[in-house]
């Protein structure tokens, strides 16, 4: 496959590059460093052990746990007190390598010592590629809800080596594709069409299918967070960064209902579905579009209904969801295909309506 990089125009430009190889680049990113600091989930011990391969630094391997559970207080302190007791500097770096919470959790353990330190992402599976690993999003979760402390920090280069998805589980794989589909349905129609396609290509680890998917889901977001970084436009129709908000406001709170051992993609993948019915009820989205959501999502092995009697808990764990605005709900909804806009504070019965339709 050929290396390729997107830029990402930010406080501080930064390139993307994607491609089997990717990691191959580390060490041109490096090559003034002294010490590389790499977080790691337990799985990914012996591709950390090789991160320093090529680089003339000295590596320190920092082990932390799987998923979500890498992502709180306790895991940060512990990360924090490591880089002391190493004597980090200024000059040294931190490497994220793993899923989106290994990155997550990385890039804000570099955005808080020292005030700031070079940064690398190396995202292994295809939802840290599409979303977690871009865009400078970094943080943990508190027990009230997932992302709740954290900073924006823009790395100083992200690697997605393709070669990582290959020994994927295929459940992962799925996940990761929620946020592909996200992408088509907010502004790249073609995804869609792609995937639909031939669904299987789309989830071959090895094929240039999934390859293509990954470039063109990595090149909206760029696109988006390129220009509002820090969710900061939301004006009219311009939503800024907040478009990438689709499906995660019931997304984040069937997480947080779960106890957060569905996956990301798995939640936001009702959370589509969900606001997708709540449009078409509004008169909002056609009928059409709105009844691709599910039909595209099952195709990729994502679930697209939950249960009935939840909604109380999720209708309460929404009013935490970080882009509610003056206690008011918001939602992004489509008024058409990659058609995006704000729904604020929608009537209580549509909402339960649109909920229990997904039962």
């Amino acid at each position: 496959m050929k290396i390729s990089t997107i830029d990402v125009t930010a406080e501080r430009p930064y390139q993307v590059v994607v491609g089997t190889g990717a990691l191959d680049y580390l060490p041109q990113y490096l090559a003034d460093v002294k010490r590389i600091a790499v977080i790691h989930p337990p799985v990914l011990r012996e591709a950390a052990a090789r991160i320093g391969e090529g680089c003339d630094a000295e590596v320190l391997l920092l082990e932390v746990p799987t998923a979500e559970r890498a992502k709180t207080g306790e895991i940060l302190q512990r990360c924090w007190d490591t880089l002391a007791d190493a004597g980090f500097t200024r000059s040294d770096a931190v490497v994220g390598l793993g899923g989106g919470s290994t990155t997550d959790l990385a890039g804000f353990v570099a955005a808080t010592w020292l005030r700031g330190v070079r940064y690398v992402s190396v995202p292994t599976t295809m939802l840290g590629m599409v979303d977690a690993a871009v865009g400078g999003k970094t943080g943990i979760n508190l027990q009230a809800g997932k992302n709740l402390v954290g900073a924006f920090y823009e790395p100083y280069t992200v690697l997605c080596d393709l070669a990582f998805l290959v020994d994927l589980p295929r459940e992962e794989l799925s996940s990761g594709m929620a946020e592909v589909v996200k992408a088509g349905f907010i502004a790249d129609p073609a995804i869609l069409t792609i995937i639909e396609d031939d669904p299987e290509q789309a989830l071959d680890p090895s094929g240039e299918v999934i390859c293509t998917l990954v470039k063109r889901a990595i090149a909206v977001k760029a696109a988006v967070v390129g220009a509002d970084l820090r969710e900061r436009t939301s004006v009219g129709r311009d939503l800024g960064r907040e478009i990438l908000n689709y499906g995660h406001t019931l997304g984040h709170a069937i997480e947080r209902h779960e106890n957060f051992t569905w996956r990301h993609g798995e939640a936001v993948s009702v959370g589509m579905t969900f606001v997708a019915e709540l449009s078409r009820r509004l008169g909002r989205l056609d009928v059409d579009t709105a009844d691709r959501h599910p039909r595209l999502l099952r195709a990729v092995g994502l679930p697209t209904t939950y249960p009935a009697e939840a909604w109380p808990a999720l209708r309460e764990a929404m009013n935490l969801d970080k882009k509610t605005r003056a206690s008011a709900l918001r939602f992004v909804i489509l008024d058409g295909l990659a058609k995006a806009s704000m729904l604020e504070s929608p009537d209580e019965a549509e909402l339960e309506a649109a909920f229990k339709a997904l039962s």
